[in-house]
């Protein structure tokens, strides 16, 4: 058991420069937040418990350089199920269950940009927001882009492979000269790449193929301002992939993986490959289901130049003389898993400290200026349906504290909610009651009092149940 009230005094905090979201204090306020009604078996192993600490569960090698950005201080670091009271989860490719999910975790963050090892629709439904890291590993996988239209351009694996059989029956030498008209190509400079999906990776990518000579062919119907920007002024946008790819030598796709009806599952199917040059390049290295194999293994079969190369395993291609299979090298690079891992740390330390949200893949983006002194930080996750607000509104109003600043965001069928309250002219300001009116509202998923304590001031609504 622990005690079922904290009652702390705790002081509003300015983020500075050298510490992002913890710096000098200003105001000495009294808070009382409820923290662990009933047994501990509600919270996990009472020995994993460290008050007064954020715990991160990781799983996967997360890079130290990324870990490195939650404070010891503040922030307590445990491998898996060590884990067993997180507050948030840090992970690579682990493929998550929702039992690994402990009550008390707030947050998820992929090292990466996709989350298809994150059961995403599952954790909106729980209150749970879900980061990833876009374009934190966007040069490297531009970089091995760039490198298979080298790889498609003049069978340089299949040289090495020559080079190593003659090695072996020691005809190197007397072959070398003989036999390298077997692997001939192409130069890039001139030639059309047509980039499908126009964001940090596709943007990358047709910037520095133009640094090559290439001419720049871009289709994406989404476009960004921020990512536009990025693009080379000499590109021509297409109005449809298949308007992108008919004259083009190279094809690059770069579009998200979305499974369901009007997803991108074989969205490079026959009806797109049928226009195709007869010797054009595909270059994949966003996801193998993206493309449809057997109507790529028909265009292959025609033998007229044309290759494949991937960073994803394919049942069907695996073996095909014109393609190169690639094993998901795209981040895995030392730099990519950095970034990736800073970024996501940061975007943790960010929602747990300030109540902020970027990068997530379900919940809408929200933030607030630094809160005002004399005041506490008040977010509430909610199902989107009309009235929360008010309702909201009306506890504090009942409580008589007074909202200094809010604002209230939406997303699909998810609503987060950031209120600063004026705490100034009363004494202890009890948020107990107010906590758990406001969480058992209903349409209430989870809520959060941030007033510097870390671990403390969440509790959730388990369909009627109390958790706090």
């Amino acid at each position: 058991m622990i005690p079922a009230t904290l009652s702390i005094a705790t002081r509003t905090l300015r983020p500075s420069t050298s510490r992002p979201f913890l710096g000098s204090l200003r105001h000495l306020a009294d808070i009382s937040v409820e923290h662990g009604r009933g047994t501990w078996k509600t919270y996990g192993d009472i020995t994993s418990y460290q008050p007064g600490k954020f715990q991160i569960k990781t799983y996967n090698k997360i890079s130290p350089i990324g870990l490195s950005q939650f404070p010891s201080s503040q922030y307590e670091i445990k491998e898996g199920e060590a884990a067993t009271n997180a507050h948030a989860i840090l992970l690579r490719s682990h493929k998550l269950k929702e039992e690994e999910v402990n009550l008390t975790v707030r947050a998820i963050a992929r090292c990466g940009a996709g989350t298809n090892n994150v059961p995403v629709e599952r954790m909106t439904e729980l209150g749970i927001p879900v980061f990833n890291t876009p374009g934190a590993n966007a040069n490297a996988v531009k970089e091995l882009v760039l490198a298979g239209m080298l790889l498609g351009s003049r069978r340089i694996v299949d040289g090495v492979n020559h080079m190593k059989k003659l090695g072996e029956e020691g005809l190197q030498k007397e072959r070398v000269e003989k036999d390298k008209a077997m692997f001939g190509g192409r130069e890039l400079k001139n030639k059309t790449l047509a980039v499908i999906g126009l964001g940090h990776i596709g943007a990358a990518t047709a910037r520095d193929a133009e640094h090559l000579g290439c001419k720049i062919v871009g289709y994406d119907p989404s476009l960004s301002i921020e990512n536009a920007l990025k693009l080379p002024r000499s590109i021509e946008l297409a109005d449809s992939i298949v308007n992108a790819v008919k004259n083009a030598d190279y094809i690059s796709i770069n579009i998200p993986y979305i499974k369901g009806e009007g997803g991108t599952h074989g969205i490079i199917g026959r009806d797109v490959i049928g226009d195709f040059k007869d010797d054009a390049v595909l270059l994949n290295f966003a996801r193998g289901e993206l493309v449809d194999s057997e109507a790529m293994k028909e265009f292959l079969d025609r033998g007229n130049g044309s290759r494949y190369i991937s960073d994803f395993p394919d049942d069907l291609l695996w073996n095909h003389p014109n393609t190169v299979l690639l094993p998901h090298l795209g981040a895995s690079t030392a730099e990519a898993e950095d970034a990736a891992a800073t970024m996501a740390a940061s975007t943790i330390r960010s929602f747990l400290e300030t109540g902020t949200i970027r990068n997530s893949v379900n919940f809408p983006s929200a933030s607030l200026p630094n809160r005002p002194d004399n005041s506490i930080r008040f977010t509430v996750v909610t199902r989107n349906v009309p009235g929360m607000l008010a309702h909201i509104s009306e506890v504090f109003g009942h409580a008589q504290l007074n909202i200094l600043q809010q604002i209230n965001q939406s997303k699909g069928n998810v609503a987060y909610n950031v209120v600063d309250v004026d705490t100034s002219g009363h004494g202890v300001v009890d948020f107990k009651d107010v906590q758990e009116k406001i969480t058992m509202l209903d349409g209430v998923l989870s809520s959060r009092v941030i007033y510097g304590v870390p671990g403390t001031g969440y509790a959730k609504n388990l369909e009627g149940d109390y958790f706090v």
